[in-house]
């Protein structure tokens, strides 16, 4: 059984390097390139994990995460933060607005996937971590 991620990220390289990633470990990847239009996706598809970029067009991360949160079927559903902003107390917004973790860019490609896995509550890649 495949595990859904919704990618919410406007950048065409960070999606193409985090789809390529998590794809070579089993993950099915559907994106979108801004915040209404991955609402409307994490709506209709309702995945197993959501990646989200803070710095989007129009919409940002944060109000994105906000309307995710008042999705009834996403109440279960992970939304991590994968962005770019790092300064002191960006972390904090980002929980504050209803993500469940941080993940700072640039990714490291040798720990990314691991980072991901640990909000799901199980997933095949897990084979020889304890």
């Amino acid at each position: 059984m495949s595990t859904h991620i919704l990618m919410i990220e406007d950048n065409e390289q960070n999606r193409y390097l985090a789809t390529f990633l998590l794809k070579q470990h089993g993950f099915e990847i559907v994106s979108a390139f801004d915040g209404p239009s991955g609402i409307d996706m994490a709506r209709e598809r309702v995945p197993s994990l959501i990646l989200l970029d803070i710095q989007l067009p129009g919409m940002d991360g944060y109000a994105v995460a906000r309307a995710l949160r008042h999705i009834a079927a996403l109440d279960d559903t992970p939304i991590v933060a994968v962005t770019s902003y790092a300064m002191v107390g960006d972390r904090e917004k980002a929980l504050e607005a209803g993500c469940n973790g941080y993940i700072e860019k640039p990714i490291n490609p040798d720990t990314f996937v691991s980072e991901i896995a640990r909000f799901l509550p199980t997933h095949p890649t897990d084979e020889g971590q304890s």
